[in-house]
């Protein structure tokens, strides 16, 4: 609806146009269809049925009208137009840098790594140096076949930054060429404190700017994964991204560079998550903030530009089920290319469970190229630009942002900034922890639908891993302590009856690492009771069956198992059956399952 609620009227085509309320009307018969609406409500409320909302309290719109775009006000940020039209994002390259990743500590298998990717799709480089990655000394030997004049390097050493750096500017210097667009050196002092990882004194960015500037590359890379890995919403990210930068601002020109080199010695990196368009926009808002930020600084030139590297999340990605990363990370990689990122990393799909394999290598790699290649994703420049929901949500994160770094930015020093972060962020994971409990937000393959039975890939571990808040970290340590003993799903009737309830039942108890026994189907309580026994009598048993058996045998059924040996009843249902809880859509997930193996012993 529009801000004076009437309802405007949508251009479909040429020649065709639709109000709202008919497009409501339509929408809602779908949702009453699938039940997802009752029969009884508005048709208005297809609005909150098939809208979200982020972490931040932003909505996003499952329809882009003008009133969206009439709604937004005038000047945007100070100083700016509302939407942020077109990419200053830097791209020489047909479609995005594919940039990959490494970090193994054994130089040979690094070295072999390197010319596998680049001989197949790769354009850049992202090596992690020093403690926990590729060793400094053996950088010269990792890159001697690589033409860095054409592949950008881009490193980050938190433990070692400025002799990381220098090893870096010597192999340039070796090779005699100019480096690549886009290679940087990589020292982020900042990242290093949020992480309490590394050397955190904020003068590295300085002797690093002093590596770099002779060598015409980036010095300093503003890394928002390193909030974003505690836990950060996108709103987060942004005003931090904003802190870390104005603060290197302040930092590099007080040494004595010009507000213009500064600039030209920045880059950024976020985190690119598998929810679509809060991504699109969040690297969208990026720009034009970093843009207002080097205005108000004094910034014309070609160094106002924010060159960005979008990296996919590592929170989102799952221990179990890892083969389910490859979805999630294709979901980030377009629209980390949709939001206008200059250059893409897909993390392996195994990242999780420890240094990458060939094959997961190769997947993540050939995820870019079929993205730029077959699927054309990058043909057009800023293909979300003009869109009203996109120009909506993309202006909606770039106000709320700027808000919080304001607030970040009026702290008294760097340890009060990071301060006000780690509070805000803390309440963003509260909240994001319940709703991944109650399974509103749900993680597949880790929340839903589990695969209790899998046998994971075996990875090599990491020397020194990152501390990563993984979103589905409280499901993965239930199952990496499996209980012991099962839980027996008491089936009532047939199995069209029991079904569903089973299966919702038994998906919910193995995403805590509990494994079940089905009884099969039954006709009365002897029935249950003889597959019960068989089972080896579990001490908790859920009840599943539909409505109709549990009103005629039920509560028989609870008592004659409680006087078989059951210590503990659930109900898969809202019925009254005498049982010791229930379970439905919407329970605490992590608290039922806690209980349950407490009562197993677990």
């Amino acid at each position: 609806m529009s801000s004076d609620g009437s309802t405007p009227d949508v251009q479909l085509s040429e020649g065709l146009e639709h109000t709202l309320d008919e497009w409501e009307k339509a929408a809602a018969a779908v949702l009453r269809k699938s039940r997802k609406l009752a029969d009884d409500a508005p048709d208005t409320d297809v609005w909150s049925r098939l809208g979200t909302t982020t972490l931040d309290g932003i909505a996003v719109t499952p329809l882009g009208t003008p009133s969206l775009s009439a709604g937004l006000p005038d000047g945007g940020l100070p100083g700016q137009a509302p939407f942020t039209r077109g990419s200053t994002a830097t791209r020489e390259l047909d479609g995005w840098d594919v940039r990959a990743w490494f970090t193994d500590p054994d130089p040979e298998r690094t070295a072999k790594d390197v010319v596998t990717d680049l001989e197949n799709g790769v354009n850049s480089l992202w090596l992690s140096l020093g403690t926990g990655g590729v060793p400094i000394d053996a950088l010269a030997t990792v890159l001697e076949p690589v033409f860095v004049d054409l592949a950008a390097i881009v490193i980050d050493a938190p433990f070692e930054p400025v002799e990381a750096a220098q090893a870096l500017a010597d192999v340039i210097a070796d090779k005699a060429v100019t480096a690549a667009p886009g290679t940087s050196l990589g020292a982020d002092p900042i990242g290093a404190t949020l992480r309490d990882r590394g050397v955190t004194d904020l003068d590295v960015a300085v002797r690093v700017a002093r590596i770099a500037q002779p060598l015409g590359v980036r010095a300093v890379t503003v890394d928002a994964t390193a909030v974003h890995d505690t836990g950060a919403s996108d709103v987060q990210e942004l005003a931090y991204s904003l802190a870390a930068g104005a603060t290197y601002l302040r930092v590099l020109t007080e040494a004595g560079f010009t507000v213009e080199e500064a600039a030209g010695l920045i880059d950024f990196r976020y985190a690119a998550t598998d929810e679509q368009f809060p991504t699109i926009a969040k690297l969208r808002a990026a720009r034009r903030l970093w843009n207002r930020v080097v205005e108000l600084s004094g910034v014309t030139s070609a160094a106002a530009g924010q060159l960005q590297h979008a990296v996919t999340s590592r929170p989102m990605m799952s221990r179990y089920d890892p083969y389910v990363n490859m979805l999630r990370t294709t979901v980030a990689a377009f629209s980390a290319g949709v939001g206008g990122a200059a250059s893409v990393t897909v993390l392996p799909f195994d990242e999780p469970l420890g240094l990458p394999e060939p094959f997961s290598r190769r997947i993540a790699r050939n995820t870019s190229s079929l993205l730029i290649s077959e699927s054309h994703v990058a043909a057009v420049t800023d293909p979300a630009g003009g869109s009203h929901a996109v120009e909506k949500l993309t202006d909606d994160l770039a106000r709320a942002a700027w808000e919080l770094f304001g607030r970040i930015d009026a702290t008294d020093d760097l340890d009060a900034a990071l301060g006000l972060v780690r509070s805000a962020v803390g309440e963003t994971v509260s909240a994001r922890a319940l709703d991944i409990a109650r399974r509103t937000r749900p993680l597949t393959g880790v929340s839903e639908f589990p695969n209790l039975h899998e046998t994971l890939p075996e990875r090599r571990p990491y020397d020194r891993p990152l501390e990563v808040h993984r979103y589905g970290g409280e499901f993965e340590a239930l199952r990496d302590d499996r209980a012991a003993d099962p839980v027996f799903l008491a089936s009532l009737g047939t199995v069209a009856g029991y079904t569903a309830r089973a299966t919702f039942a038994a998906n919910l108890l193995a995403a805590g690492g509990v494994d079940t026994v089905v009884g099969g189907p039954s006709e009365g309580v002897e029935d249950v009771l003889a597959a019960y026994d068989e089972a080896g009598k579990p001490s908790v048993v859920v009840l599943v069956g539909n409505d109709a058996a549990y009103e005629t045998w039920g509560a028989d059924l609870v008592t004659a198992l409680r006087e078989a040996g059951a210590t503990y009843v659930v109900l898969a249902g809202k019925a009254a059956v005498g049982a010791d809880t229930t379970i439905a859509m919407g329970l605490d997930a992590l608290a039922f399952l806690r209980s349950i193996r407490q009562e197993l012993g677990a």
